[in-house]
Protein backbone atom coordinates (compact mmCIF):
# COMPACT_ATOMS: atom_id res chain seq x y z
CA UNK A 1 0.00 0.00 0.00
CA UNK A 2 1.43 3.38 -0.99
CA UNK A 3 1.91 6.02 1.67
CA UNK A 4 2.29 9.74 1.25
CA UNK A 5 4.50 12.05 3.31
CA UNK A 6 2.73 15.28 4.12
CA UNK A 7 4.86 18.38 3.72
CA UNK A 8 3.84 21.32 5.86
CA UNK A 9 3.91 24.81 4.46
CA UNK A 10 6.74 27.13 5.44
CA UNK A 11 4.61 29.21 7.79
CA UNK A 12 3.95 26.09 9.91
CA UNK A 13 7.46 24.69 9.63
CA UNK A 14 9.19 27.89 10.68
CA UNK A 15 8.00 27.95 14.36
CA UNK A 16 8.69 24.23 14.68
CA UNK A 17 12.20 24.68 13.31
CA UNK A 18 12.84 27.59 15.68
CA UNK A 19 11.62 25.54 18.66
CA UNK A 20 13.84 22.60 17.63
CA UNK A 21 16.88 24.85 17.21
CA UNK A 22 16.22 26.41 20.61
CA UNK A 23 15.96 22.98 22.25
CA UNK A 24 19.24 21.92 20.61
CA UNK A 25 21.00 25.10 21.82
CA UNK A 26 19.62 24.61 25.32
CA UNK A 27 20.84 21.01 25.41
CA UNK A 28 24.30 22.01 24.19
CA UNK A 29 24.52 24.82 26.76
CA UNK A 30 23.56 22.41 29.54
CA UNK A 31 26.15 19.91 28.36
CA UNK A 32 28.85 22.59 28.16
CA UNK A 33 27.87 23.92 31.59
CA UNK A 34 27.98 20.44 33.10
CA UNK A 35 31.41 19.77 31.60
CA UNK A 36 32.67 23.11 32.89
CA UNK A 37 31.40 22.41 36.41
CA UNK A 38 32.98 18.94 36.31
CA UNK A 39 36.32 20.40 35.23
CA UNK A 40 36.20 23.04 37.97
CA UNK A 41 35.38 20.42 40.60
CA UNK A 42 38.17 18.23 39.24
CA UNK A 43 40.64 21.08 39.52
CA UNK A 44 39.50 21.98 43.03
CA UNK A 45 39.75 18.33 44.11
CA UNK A 46 43.24 18.05 42.66
CA UNK A 47 44.31 21.22 44.45
CA UNK A 48 42.97 20.09 47.83
CA UNK A 49 44.46 16.61 47.48
CA UNK A 50 47.80 18.08 46.32
CA UNK A 51 47.75 16.09 43.08
CA UNK A 52 50.90 16.96 41.13
CA UNK A 53 50.73 16.02 37.42
CA UNK A 54 54.44 16.73 36.96
CA UNK A 55 55.38 14.44 39.84
CA UNK A 56 53.06 11.77 38.44
CA UNK A 57 54.60 12.01 34.97
CA UNK A 58 58.16 11.88 36.32
CA UNK A 59 57.53 8.77 38.43
CA UNK A 60 54.93 6.88 36.38
CA UNK A 61 57.62 4.59 34.98
CA UNK A 62 58.19 3.10 38.42
CA UNK A 63 54.74 1.50 38.47
CA UNK A 64 55.24 -0.90 35.51
CA UNK A 65 58.87 -1.44 36.49
CA UNK A 66 57.68 -2.91 39.80
CA UNK A 67 55.63 -5.52 37.97
CA UNK A 68 58.62 -6.33 35.80
CA UNK A 69 60.66 -6.84 38.97
CA UNK A 70 58.18 -9.16 40.71
CA UNK A 71 58.16 -11.45 37.67
CA UNK A 72 61.92 -12.03 37.86
CA UNK A 73 64.09 -13.89 40.33
CA UNK A 74 66.98 -12.22 42.09
CA UNK A 75 69.26 -13.75 39.46
CA UNK A 76 67.41 -11.83 36.73
CA UNK A 77 65.79 -14.91 35.20
CA UNK A 78 62.04 -14.75 34.53
CA UNK A 79 59.91 -16.58 37.09
CA UNK A 80 58.31 -18.90 34.52
CA UNK A 81 61.72 -20.37 33.82
CA UNK A 82 61.46 -22.34 37.08
CA UNK A 83 57.90 -22.97 38.27
CA UNK A 84 59.09 -25.16 41.13
CA UNK A 85 61.07 -22.32 42.62
CA UNK A 86 58.37 -19.76 41.81
CA UNK A 87 55.51 -21.65 43.50
CA UNK A 88 57.55 -23.33 46.20
CA UNK A 89 54.85 -22.56 48.75
CA UNK A 90 52.38 -25.01 47.19
CA UNK A 91 54.78 -27.97 47.21
CA UNK A 92 54.26 -30.84 49.70
CA UNK A 93 57.81 -30.59 51.05
CA UNK A 94 56.91 -27.13 52.34
CA UNK A 95 53.63 -28.47 53.77
CA UNK A 96 51.59 -26.62 51.07
CA UNK A 97 51.95 -23.45 53.13
CA UNK A 98 50.32 -21.09 50.65
CA UNK A 99 47.40 -23.40 49.97
CA UNK A 100 46.64 -23.58 53.67
CA UNK A 101 46.85 -19.78 53.86
CA UNK A 102 44.40 -19.53 50.95
CA UNK A 103 42.12 -21.97 52.74
CA UNK A 104 42.27 -19.77 55.87
CA UNK A 105 41.38 -16.74 53.75
CA UNK A 106 38.42 -18.57 52.23
CA UNK A 107 37.18 -19.66 55.65
CA UNK A 108 37.57 -16.14 57.04
CA UNK A 109 35.45 -14.81 54.17
CA UNK A 110 32.86 -17.58 54.55
CA UNK A 111 32.46 -17.30 58.31
CA UNK A 112 32.50 -13.50 58.21
CA UNK A 113 29.84 -13.50 55.49
CA UNK A 114 27.68 -16.00 57.38
CA UNK A 115 27.82 -13.98 60.60
CA UNK A 116 27.23 -10.76 58.68
CA UNK A 117 24.22 -12.25 56.90
CA UNK A 118 22.75 -13.33 60.24
CA UNK A 119 23.29 -9.89 61.75
CA UNK A 120 21.93 -8.11 58.70
CA UNK A 121 18.93 -10.44 58.60
CA UNK A 122 17.82 -9.59 62.12
CA UNK A 123 18.44 -5.86 61.72
CA UNK A 124 16.88 -5.44 58.27
CA UNK A 125 13.31 -5.97 59.50
CA UNK A 126 13.70 -3.20 62.07
CA UNK A 127 15.34 -0.93 59.46
CA UNK A 128 12.50 -1.30 56.90
CA UNK A 129 10.06 1.60 57.20
CA UNK A 130 7.13 -0.30 55.65
CA UNK A 131 7.05 -3.11 58.23
CA UNK A 132 8.90 -1.70 61.26
CA UNK A 133 7.03 -1.28 64.51
CA UNK A 134 8.23 2.22 65.43
CA UNK A 135 9.94 5.12 63.69
CA UNK A 136 12.53 5.34 66.45
CA UNK A 137 13.42 1.69 65.88
CA UNK A 138 13.94 2.37 62.17
CA UNK A 139 16.19 5.32 62.98
CA UNK A 140 18.35 3.36 65.42
CA UNK A 141 18.63 0.30 63.17
CA UNK A 142 19.58 2.36 60.13
CA UNK A 143 22.21 4.37 62.00
CA UNK A 144 23.70 1.15 63.36
CA UNK A 145 23.90 -0.37 59.88
CA UNK A 146 25.44 2.84 58.56
CA UNK A 147 28.14 2.70 61.22
CA UNK A 148 28.99 -0.93 60.44
CA UNK A 149 29.34 -0.39 56.69
CA UNK A 150 31.00 3.04 56.93
CA UNK A 151 34.01 1.77 58.87
CA UNK A 152 36.35 -0.14 56.49
CA UNK A 153 37.21 -3.76 57.24
CA UNK A 154 40.87 -2.80 57.66
CA UNK A 155 40.01 -0.38 60.47
CA UNK A 156 37.88 -2.99 62.22
CA UNK A 157 40.71 -5.50 61.75
CA UNK A 158 43.22 -3.13 63.36
CA UNK A 159 40.91 -2.68 66.34
CA UNK A 160 40.33 -6.41 66.77
CA UNK A 161 44.01 -7.24 66.28
CA UNK A 162 44.80 -4.85 69.13
CA UNK A 163 42.08 -6.46 71.27
CA UNK A 164 42.44 -10.17 70.44
CA UNK A 165 45.87 -10.43 68.83
CA UNK A 166 47.06 -11.33 65.36
CA UNK A 167 45.17 -14.15 63.67
CA UNK A 168 42.06 -15.17 61.74
CA UNK A 169 39.70 -14.38 64.63
CA UNK A 170 40.26 -10.64 64.19
CA UNK A 171 39.72 -10.97 60.44
CA UNK A 172 36.44 -12.85 60.89
CA UNK A 173 35.07 -10.20 63.26
CA UNK A 174 36.11 -7.38 60.92
CA UNK A 175 34.47 -9.02 57.90
CA UNK A 176 31.36 -9.89 59.91
CA UNK A 177 30.71 -6.36 61.18
CA UNK A 178 31.20 -4.71 57.81
CA UNK A 179 29.06 -7.36 56.11
CA UNK A 180 26.30 -6.82 58.67
CA UNK A 181 26.05 -3.18 57.67
CA UNK A 182 26.21 -3.83 53.93
CA UNK A 183 23.82 -6.79 53.85
CA UNK A 184 21.42 -5.20 56.33
CA UNK A 185 21.06 -2.23 53.98
CA UNK A 186 20.51 -4.44 50.92
CA UNK A 187 18.04 -6.65 52.78
CA UNK A 188 16.00 -3.68 54.04
CA UNK A 189 15.87 -2.17 50.54
CA UNK A 190 14.50 -5.46 49.23
CA UNK A 191 11.85 -5.54 51.97
CA UNK A 192 10.76 -1.98 51.25
CA UNK A 193 9.98 -2.98 47.64
CA UNK A 194 7.72 -5.95 48.44
CA UNK A 195 4.02 -6.27 47.65
CA UNK A 196 2.21 -5.12 50.82
CA UNK A 197 -1.06 -6.90 50.07
CA UNK A 198 -0.03 -10.19 51.77
CA UNK A 199 1.25 -8.19 54.74
CA UNK A 200 -2.02 -6.28 55.08
CA UNK A 201 -3.98 -9.50 54.79
CA UNK A 202 -2.09 -11.20 57.62
CA UNK A 203 -2.27 -8.11 59.82
CA UNK A 204 -6.03 -7.91 59.25
CA UNK A 205 -6.39 -11.56 60.25
CA UNK A 206 -4.63 -10.94 63.58
CA UNK A 207 -1.14 -12.28 62.83
CA UNK A 208 1.74 -11.11 65.01
CA UNK A 209 4.63 -9.04 63.69
CA UNK A 210 6.89 -12.10 63.63
CA UNK A 211 4.26 -14.22 61.87
CA UNK A 212 3.71 -11.48 59.29
CA UNK A 213 7.41 -11.32 58.51
CA UNK A 214 7.67 -15.10 58.34
CA UNK A 215 4.72 -15.80 56.03
CA UNK A 216 4.21 -12.54 54.07
CA UNK A 217 7.59 -10.82 53.86
CA UNK A 218 10.24 -13.55 53.84
CA UNK A 219 8.85 -15.61 50.92
CA UNK A 220 9.03 -12.52 48.70
CA UNK A 221 12.63 -11.62 49.48
CA UNK A 222 14.37 -14.89 50.35
CA UNK A 223 15.84 -15.39 46.86
CA UNK A 224 17.14 -11.82 46.86
CA UNK A 225 18.65 -12.33 50.32
CA UNK A 226 20.49 -15.40 49.07
CA UNK A 227 21.72 -13.59 45.96
CA UNK A 228 22.97 -10.61 48.00
CA UNK A 229 24.75 -12.91 50.45
CA UNK A 230 26.56 -14.73 47.64
CA UNK A 231 27.51 -11.40 46.08
CA UNK A 232 28.86 -10.24 49.43
CA UNK A 233 30.85 -13.45 49.77
CA UNK A 234 32.64 -12.58 46.51
CA UNK A 235 33.62 -9.20 47.96
CA UNK A 236 34.66 -10.70 51.29
CA UNK A 237 37.06 -13.15 49.65
CA UNK A 238 38.99 -10.12 48.44
CA UNK A 239 38.44 -8.31 51.75
CA UNK A 240 39.81 -11.27 53.71
CA UNK A 241 43.04 -10.98 51.74
CA UNK A 242 43.28 -7.29 52.61
CA UNK A 243 42.62 -7.64 56.36
CA UNK A 244 45.47 -10.16 56.44
CA UNK A 245 47.82 -7.30 55.62
CA UNK A 246 47.18 -5.82 59.07
CA UNK A 247 47.31 -9.12 60.96
CA UNK A 248 43.85 -10.50 60.26
CA UNK A 249 45.11 -13.93 59.18
CA UNK A 250 45.10 -15.74 55.87
CA UNK A 251 47.17 -15.20 52.76
CA UNK A 252 47.43 -11.47 53.41
CA UNK A 253 49.86 -12.04 56.28
CA UNK A 254 52.24 -13.92 53.99
CA UNK A 255 51.87 -11.25 51.32
CA UNK A 256 52.74 -8.33 53.59
CA UNK A 257 55.70 -10.28 54.96
CA UNK A 258 57.11 -10.80 51.46
CA UNK A 259 56.46 -7.18 50.53
CA UNK A 260 58.40 -5.97 53.57
CA UNK A 261 61.28 -8.34 52.86
CA UNK A 262 61.35 -7.58 49.11
CA UNK A 263 60.76 -11.20 48.07
CA UNK A 264 59.58 -10.13 44.63
CA UNK A 265 59.01 -13.52 43.01
CA UNK A 266 56.99 -14.69 46.03
CA UNK A 267 54.83 -11.58 45.77
CA UNK A 268 53.89 -12.36 42.16
CA UNK A 269 53.16 -16.01 43.02
CA UNK A 270 50.82 -15.01 45.85
CA UNK A 271 49.08 -12.41 43.69
CA UNK A 272 48.42 -15.03 41.01
CA UNK A 273 47.03 -17.45 43.60
CA UNK A 274 44.78 -14.77 45.09
CA UNK A 275 43.49 -13.65 41.69
CA UNK A 276 42.89 -17.25 40.66
CA UNK A 277 40.93 -17.98 43.83
CA UNK A 278 38.83 -14.84 43.44
CA UNK A 279 38.07 -15.67 39.80
CA UNK A 280 36.89 -19.17 40.69
CA UNK A 281 34.70 -17.86 43.53
CA UNK A 282 33.24 -15.16 41.28
CA UNK A 283 32.31 -17.68 38.59
CA UNK A 284 30.70 -20.15 41.01
CA UNK A 285 28.79 -17.60 43.08
CA UNK A 286 27.75 -15.74 39.93
CA UNK A 287 26.07 -18.85 38.59
CA UNK A 288 24.36 -19.46 41.91
CA UNK A 289 23.12 -15.86 42.02
CA UNK A 290 21.59 -16.11 38.55
CA UNK A 291 19.97 -19.40 39.55
CA UNK A 292 18.27 -17.93 42.62
CA UNK A 293 17.24 -14.77 40.77
CA UNK A 294 15.67 -16.98 38.10
CA UNK A 295 13.72 -18.85 40.76
CA UNK A 296 12.42 -15.58 42.17
CA UNK A 297 11.35 -14.33 38.73
CA UNK A 298 9.66 -17.66 37.95
CA UNK A 299 7.40 -17.16 40.93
Amino acid sequence: MASALQILPDRQLEPLARAYAKAVRTGRLKLAGGCLVALVLLGVSGWFTQFDPVLFANNAHRFPSYFVRIFHFDTGAPVWSNFEEWFWGVLPEYKCRWLWSLWDTLLIAYLGTALGAIGGFFLCFMASANIARTRSGVFVARRLLEFFRSVPEVVFALIFVAAFGIGPFAGVLAIALHSTGALGKLFSDAIENIDMKPVDGLVASGATWWETNRYAVLPQVLAHFTSYTLWRFEINVRGASVVGLVGGGGIGQDLIEYIRKFYYSDISALLILIVGMVMIIDILTGRLRHYFIGLQEAR
